[in-house]
């Protein structure tokens, strides 16, 4: 069975911050930020039936240069409380909420994979034409990835909603 919500970095159970977006049923996958690679892969390679994939703030770091990579990993090693703790205030721009009780702190291995993953058009393209809706959701105000370039890449592939006065959290 396929789970029905992947969570973010450093993140856990946090999918009530979706609700407003979220659909949930048998047939609906859904993933936040780093969850939303895990909830694509999930969906990729499995056979069971999903009619939905909902990618909320997909982590989207190919246009990145390698510099920038590594020396975010470089930093989660130094310190990872303190990274996170930045990284955190970020996800919640421009908002101020509390998620903290979301908190679960990430190892290098998953920062790395995040950062370093590659979403492929044919892949996406696989799952459209199984007839899998897709839809993207970003925050013009995202100070995690740049929501713009995402747009661009997915629009493509999905149904992209994108939120003006929203960040990484919509």
């Amino acid at each position: 069975m396929i789970s029905n919500f992947y969570s973010g970095f450093c993140l856990k159970d946090e999918k009530e911050l979706f609700k407003e977006y979220l659909i949930e049923n048998d047939f609906t996958v859904s993933g936040f930020s780093y969850g939303a690679i895990k909830a694509f892969e999930s969906v990729l390679n499995n056979d069971t039936r999903v009619d939905l994939l909902q990618l909320f703030s997909p982590a989207f770091f190919q246009t990145q240069e390698k510099k920038f990579k590594r020396t975010q990993v470089m930093y989660f090693k130094k310190d990872a409380n303190t990274y996170c703790d930045t990284f955190l205030k970020n996800v919640i721009f421009p908002k101020k909420i509390d998620i903290s009780k979301y908190f679960n702190l990430g190892t290098a291995s998953q920062l790395e994979e995040l950062l370093n993953y590659e979403w492929n058009k044919q892949e996406l393209q696989q799952l459209v034409n199984k007839g899998t809706k897709i839809e993207v959701y970003l925050g013009a105000k995202d100070k995690i990835i740049n929501a713009s370039e995402a747009k661009e890449f997915f629009k493509d592939f999905a149904t992209v909603y994108f939120f003006n006065n929203d960040g990484h959290i919509l």
